[in-house]
């Protein structure tokens, strides 16, 4: 018979003793909230009249949840969550300062937008086969990668939120689907592997996965390890981003699936992968992406360019789109590699922009096929004719896209061109301004021929059209997303303010590392 001991245990030196404070649960709410959310769905699979009383309300209370984050985060600094109790860097952080709760306020507010619009463009099919299940757990994915503060655990949600991307893009199971699924999954699969090496031969160095740790004990390793681990991330999240010389995939695949998917992807998938490489290079190794900076200039010129190049020799407006977003990724390459406050915030402003203005530039690629009956700009014309509201908020979202007054995309391209003229940079300044000239033709090109020449004769009506077309409330959750880009770019002192201190932050992340490490470890 085992003795008693009564001997006490000291739980302090592992655990957290103190009572989790109740707003801290916020933390962890958006990604429970959203597995919640597909877990219901699945358990009513059968009745599929419930899955919108179910989902529509879920991403508005996500939204919800997301502001009121943003909220406490920026009166009271960044918050960490613990879990299992286990003090940290032995315990999974979800950690989340002024960066990771802007980005995941508007990621929410695009998903809101979306799951609306697929009331109509999703059809009974592809809600039998669990778009709104997947969508669910999509940004359980995107939340859990902004929120989290350990590195492997940005690699899980990454992970999820991949695992969900192949079942959206295939709804449907058209044979262009399928082709462009293969691309997608190779080179996300790729990726994905990279960055996992990346995360091991990182815990080989330091022993530790967590971020705010990660930042301490980065300062006091130089050498080669580090340079070599910084390029194995910019790698890999330059798969993830799409951006030059690995972005071939992107505008092969984003046009396949249905617009509401589309719409999804470009808006946030390949921010998730901006966001991993500015929490990575900006915060834990600023060193390494200082001595990498002009490498990392030279992408963001090469994939700037190239994006704009590509926009322009399309006639596919689900294409154009796609390299729309591609164009959008270069900017905030530019603003990643001058690497100064002015920089860093105008790169996270681009890509809370860039979030907005890509998920609603394919609702109106969306829209426009379902008005003339084709993607194809030599067949397409005719909108401004039979839908003038529609056109003139076209025209307000190409002049966002293209970063001219007075819409959400004119400030962070300003601010990126300046920070870039301040260290010297007239080359990446000069690509900047060219492709936004370049982005804006092809833009331009859109709007004369789509919707300003007489209609033409088309083939038919595609697919999209069709259901788009049927009901005007697909309408609605577009022109929230242009009123609040041109609230963006009318009143913009808001959003500045807050990408700069979450610039700042990022750094100089001392209030991070101390929401970690609270009894001092920042010192």
């Amino acid at each position: 018979m085992a003795a008693v001991t009564s001997t006490p245990v000291d739980l302090s030196a592992a655990f957290v003793m103190a009572p989790t404070v109740l707003g801290d649960w916020l933390v962890i709410l958006p990604p429970a909230l959203m597995i919640t959310a597909g877990a219901l769905l699945m358990m009513v699979r059968h009745r599929m009249h419930l899955h919108v009383r179910i989902a529509i309300p879920a991403l508005l209370l996500l939204v919800l949840v997301d502001a009121a984050l943003l909220f406490k985060v920026a009166t009271q600094g960044p918050v960490t969550m613990m879990m299992g109790r286990w003090l940290p860097p032995f315990g999974i952080a979800f950690t989340v300062d002024l960066f990771g709760a802007l980005m995941n306020l508007v990621a929410g507010t695009v998903a809101f937008a979306a799951g609306i619009a697929a009331l109509k463009d999703i059809n009974d099919s592809g809600r039998r086969y669990g778009f709104f299940p997947f969508l669910m757990l999509l940004m359980a994915g995107v939340s859990g990668a902004f929120l989290t503060g350990d590195i492997f655990n940005l690699y899980v949600w990454f992970e999820v939120l991949l695992i969900s991307s192949f079942g959206l893009l295939i709804l449907g199971s058209e044979r262009e689907q399928i082709d462009g699924a293969m691309k997608y999954a190779v080179l996300n699969l790729i990726g994905t592997t990279l960055f996992l090496i990346s995360v091991g031969y990182l815990y080989a160095i330091f022993g530790t996965l967590n971020m705010a740790d990660i930042a301490l004990k980065a300062r006091e390793i130089e050498g080669a390890p580090l340079m070599t681990l910084s390029a194995l991330f910019i790698l890999a999240f330059s798969m993830k981003a799409a951006a030059f010389p690995v972005n071939f995939w992107l505008p092969a695949s984003y046009h396949t699936p249905r617009i509401t998917v589309s719409a999804l992807f470009g808006g946030l998938l390949t921010k998730v992968g901006i966001y991993a490489l500015m929490r990575v290079m900006v915060m834990l190794f600023p060193l390494q992406r200082e001595e990498l900076s002009l490498v990392i200039g030279l992408l963001a010129a090469l994939t700037l360019i190239i994006a704009a190049l590509g926009m322009l020799a399309q006639d596919d407006m689900r294409r154009m789109a796609g390299y729309a977003v591609i164009v959008g990724i270069g900017n905030m390459l530019a603003g990643i590699a001058v690497g100064t406050v002015a920089g860093i915030s105008g790169a996270l402003l681009y890509a809370l922009h860039s979030i907005l203005a890509m998920t609603a530039l394919y609702l109106v690629i969306g829209r426009a096929a379902a008005l003339t009956g084709t993607f194809s700009l030599t067949a397409a014309g005719g909108i401004y004719r039979v839908a003038p509201g529609f056109a003139f908020a076209s025209l307000a979202l190409f002049l966002a896209v293209a970063g001219l007054p007075p819409f959400s995309g004119l400030w962070p391209k300003i601010m990126l061109v300046k920070a870039s003229l301040d260290i010297g940079a007239w080359w990446l300044a000069g690509t900047i301004l060219l492709s936004g000239f370049l982005t804006t033709v092809a833009l331009g090109r859109i709007f004369l021929l789509a919707y300003w020449r007489p209609q033409t004769k088309a083939e038919g009506r595609g697919e999209a059209g069709e259901t788009l077309a049927q009901d005007r409330q697909t309408l609605w959750p577009l022109y929230g997303l242009i009123a609040i880009i041109t609230l963006f770019g009318l009143l913009p002192e808001g959003p500045l303010g807050l990408s700069q201190l979450a610039a700042e932050g990022l750094l100089q992340p001392v209030s991070y590392i101390q929401s970690v490490f609270p009894a001092g470890g920042a010192q």
